[in-house]
């Protein structure tokens, strides 16, 4: 069954240019798509899936609880993510992942992803790659968490998310729209949502940013970038062969 799967070919294609018969077989492989409502669980801890899920729109979280009931963000999924790609080879989820919004999903059957990678090998590679940059946005976040002050961590945030929405055509001129309560950003970045709250304001004095509703628009791309410590390289974003 052919979906709309434009978010993760124009993912893909900013990185390596996918051949019509790439093209085809990823749109090919998807077998449904099914909406879940916002704060809704799309994969539970302990979940065994035999088929991974592309967002196709909506913002969704990975999450783990601690035992005082606390939870901790550990990535912020947009269209075109591959939400749980990996758990093709682990398995089983060490984590779960929510909606955050109302997501439209399109889920691809492991037997499936199998095939691809026996016939497709740059195919393959692509969604290694795809793997890879998860991985790289983990350590830029731990990094981020461990060494940057609440307010360049949040820029530095703002500025990751803008280009990987941009990569997928989600951004108009210097506006994004980022549906994401103050609390989620707490959980996020590992702070109060008073100390959120203040962060923002102080980025929104410094005029960076303009943050109205689920709507953000970014002022100063160079400072606030500057003001985060962030560079792009570890999205890579750059087109070449892979």
């Amino acid at each position: 069954m052919a979906v709309m799967t434009n978010p993760l070919i124009l993912k893909l294609e900013r990185r390596d240019r996918l051949s019509d018969d790439e093209k085809k077989t990823l749109d090919n492989a998807f077998t449904r798509v099914r909406i879940v409502e916002s704060d809704e669980d799309i994969l539970r801890e302990g979940d065994r899936p035999t088929e991974s899920s592309l967002l196709l729109d909506g913002f969704a979280a990975r999450y783990k609880i601690v035992s005082n009931g606390r939870r901790q963000i550990s990535a912020l999924h947009l269209p075109g993510d591959f939400i749980d790609l990996h758990s093709f080879l682990l398995k089983t989820m060490d984590h779960g992942v929510l909606a955050l919004t109302t997501c439209r999903i399109a889920t691809v059957p492991h037997a499936t992803l199998e095939r691809i990678t026996d016939e497709f090998p740059h195919l393959t590679r692509m969604l290694w790659l795809n793997t890879l940059i998860d991985g790289a946005i983990h350590r830029e976040w731990l990094t981020a968490m461990g060494r940057l002050s609440a307010t360049a961590h949040m820029a530095h945030l703002i500025c990751e998310l803008y280009l990987r929405l941009s990569a997928v055509g989600r951004v108009e001129s210097d506006t994004m729209q980022l549906p994401v309560t103050q609390a989620e950003l707490g959980d996020t970045l590992g702070l109060s949502t008073v100390h959120v709250n203040r962060v923002l304001q102080e980025l929104r004095k410094e005029e960076l940013i303009r943050f109205q509703g689920d709507t953000l628009t970014i002022l100063d791309w160079e400072r606030l970038q500057e003001v985060g410590e962030f560079t792009s390289t570890y999205l890579s974003l750059r087109k070449e062969d892979r």
